[in-house]
Formats: structure tokens, sequence, C-alpha cells
């Protein structure tokens, strides 16, 4: 089987037992908005500004609305909903905002919540992203609503912001629709939330805090991760490859259940990508990196960071892997089969020039995770699937690539 299908292979439909939390309108936020209009009824975008990308797993669609707030008393909020979406993220075409008055987009419940005034200045306000077109996208609002409003103390004008714009995540049915089916699960799935492990294995809970959920382009879904201790993060050539791709991409930490077992993620905080400084180059047999930085990276650097081995590791190798397989919250693989049972390890560590293998359980969604070893160093990238040799670029490979351009401890 060529890279390119094995690539393709990772984008399966698993279930976490953590499902997608969704932010439905609680009892008083309903009585708040209930008077406010919907947003007009949204279309599908053409087929052809939909997300696409070769081995990554797609989470939802774009849409076209005809939307807008006004000074107007009675246009100063618009409620947008998709019943039953993982996530709503809104694009502005234009905002025409005077000094002082700003936008929040935000989940009803308020537990996120983005503001934008005329300067866009991400020091004093709220992240976003861009496409390369007229206007920005907010940060995305978990759940299947967004509350888009008007802050003013003015009581005249006319239109102060147009939205055209939105990306609405799928249900758990769609994902299975529109992935394939193929897993990368060998035999049976050891994945567990990662604070299942909090008290029994604290150091590789610890670890996986460096650890994000990485929505590209409003549509796509990967795992990315800190590397050493400047403003560098690590995700798969495949998940994206361009300085534009970067810009429309949003990096979620610590989006990972409270309980174990639980259906209760939080918000986490996310941040938008800021520069794409290398990746790869080669054909099928590649690295398969991408090297960036993020915007507010103030606002992550205390969950921690990972650095890459600069050796080769050995087969036989003790080694886990933290990732937010099929977009779930995050789940660590440490046990092959069962829980207590036996451990994951390097199957191959030499299974081709670039690839270490492994048996150690990963889905669509997990390209781009780190796979550690029992020092909490990363040995690989993992970026192929397809059991029973699920495989990762090589660490120290990739370290003598990128040496001059990290800090790696």
């Amino acid at each position: 089987m060529n890279h390119a299908m094995r690539r393709l292979r990772t984008a399966a439909v698993v279930l976490s037992t953590c499902t997608l939390g969704l932010s439905l309108l609680s009892a008083p936020a309903t009585a708040a908005y209930a008077d406010q209009p919907l947003a007009p009824q949204s279309e599908r975008a053409p087929e052809s500004e939909q997300f696409s990308a070769e081995g990554v797993t797609t989470v939802g669609e774009l849409r076209t609305v005809d939307s807008s707030l006004s000074y107007a008393r009675d246009g100063r909020t618009q409620v947008i909903r998709h019943p039953g979406a993982a996530y709503v993220k809104v694009h502005f075409k234009s905002l025409r905002l005077a000094d002082g008055d700003y936008v929040t987009v935000s989940s009803p419940d308020g537990r996120e919540s983005y503001r934008y005034d005329r300067h866009l200045d991400r020091a004093t306000g709220s992240d976003y992203t861009t496409d390369g077109q007229p206007g920005f996208w907010a940060m995305s609002v978990d759940g299947d609503t967004a509350v888009v409003q008007l802050h003013s103390t003015r009581r005249w004008g006319g239109q102060a912001a147009t939205i055209d714009r939105l990306w609405r995540g799928y249900d758990d049915v769609e994902l299975a629709e529109n992935n394939f089916s193929t897993q990368s699960v060998c035999s049976t799935d050891a994945r567990r939330d990662v604070v299942c492990y909090q008290s029994s294995h604290p150091t590789e809970f610890a670890r996986g805090n460096a650890v994000a959920r990485l929505l590209i382009s409003g549509g796509g879904m990967c795992t990315t991760w800190r590397v050493g201790n400047t403003n560098r993060m690590l995700t798969n050539k495949h998940c994206f490859s361009t300085q534009s791709q970067v810009s429309g991409s949003e990096m979620q930490f610590n989006y990972q259940c409270a309980t174990c077992g639980g259906n209760n993620p939080g918000a986490g905080t996310k941040v938008s990508g800021a520069t794409l400084y290398r990746v790869s180059t080669g054909g099928s047999g590649e690295l398969d990196y991408a090297l960036y930085s993020v915007n507010n990276f103030a606002s992550i650097q205390g969950f921690g960071t990972l650095y890459l081995a600069t050796t080769a590791t050995t087969t036989g190798t003790r080694m886990y892997i933290p990732g937010h397989g099929d977009g779930s919250p995050k789940r660590l693989s440490i046990y092959e089969d069962t829980q207590g049972g036996t451990l994951c390890t390097v199957k191959n560590a030499n299974y081709n020039t670039w690839n270490i293998s492994y048996s150690c359980d990963t889905s669509g969604g997990n390209s781009g995770s780190p796979v550690l070893n029992a020092s909490h160093r990363v040995i690989a990238l993992h970026h192929l699937g397809g059991c029973p040799s699920n495989q990762g670029a090589k660490a120290h490979l990739i370290y003598n690539e990128i040496a001059s351009l990290i800090d790696n401890g």
C-alpha cells in the first residue's frame, strides 16, 4: 500500500467515551434570546469551497449566510444556530464600528466569548483567523449555537457588521458518513481520556498538556503540539503546508474531559496559527512535518512543552501517544489492548528510512500526534495508519532538519 493510501486510512471515526460537547441553550439563555431573530437560513457553500485535504479528518462544512448587525435597537443580536453542530465558526465580511464599540461571538452559556473591535488587535482583543479574502473569521464556538452581539452606547447609525459565511461542525453520524471507516485501532481500542491516567501515570498525563486539537481552515482536524521552549508547534505536513492554511487554523489546548469517561470537556484555550517556518520536503518517502508558531503565545505557555529525541530509538522501547483521534477530547494510548496489560512498544525502530512502526491505537485526527518514550522525549511524529503497523516519522531526523529553528531544551 502506498503512503498516500496509508494516510487516508488514518481518517477513521471512533466514538470517544467523552463525546464532543454540544453547548445547547440553557433555560435562562433561551429566555434571553427567544425574541431575537435567528440568522437567515444558510445554504451549503459550493463543493469547490468545502474543506479537502488528503489524510485529514473532515469535521465540518462551509455554509453561506446573509446576516448583519445594525445600530437599530432590534438589530444588535443575531443567534446563529445549526441544530446538533459540534461547533460554529462565523465569518465577518466587514465591520463598521466606531471607536469604543465592539462585537462579541459567544456561546449561549458564556463559557466562550470572543471580542472584536474595528482595529482587530490580538494584543487587546480576541484572536481570529483569515483566509485571504476580505474580512476575518471569529474563533469557533463549541456547540451548535453562536450568539453574535453588538455592544455600543450609540442609539443611532446604520449597519455595523456583515456576516456572510460560517463553518458548522459535523455531528457523530455525519463524521462517520464523511470519513473513511478503516481504522488504525489494533484489536481492542485501549485509549482512554487523559484524566483517567492523572493518578496512575502523572507524568504521561502532564506531558499531554502540551498537545492540542488542530482545526484546519474551519473544516479539517489533526493533532498538534508545542516543541521546545520558544513559540514553535509541530504537526504533519499533510495537515497543512502553506502559510495561508496556518493563518486559517486554530489550536485548541486543554480540550479534554474533566472526569474519566465523562461527557464534560471544557472549551479549553484557542489560539490561531501565526508563521509557517518549515515543512518537510520529498515525495512519498518523507518526514511529513510542518513547523510553525501561534498568536497569543503567552496564553498557552502554561500548558508546557515537549522535546525531540536527538538519537534514534530502538525496537521494544516503551511508548505512548496523546492525541485527538476523530477530533475527540484528548485521549492517551498507553496500553495496546487492555488496561494493565501489554504496554505500547516500538515494533520496528527501522521500519524504513523515515519511519518507526507500532500497534499503539490511533485513528483519524491523530495525525500529527507526538509519540513519546519512557523518558518522555518525542521519538516520532505519528502520520501513517493501518494496523499492524501504524507509523511515525523518526523524531531525530526531524530534529536534524529543524534544530536551528527550535530551543530543544
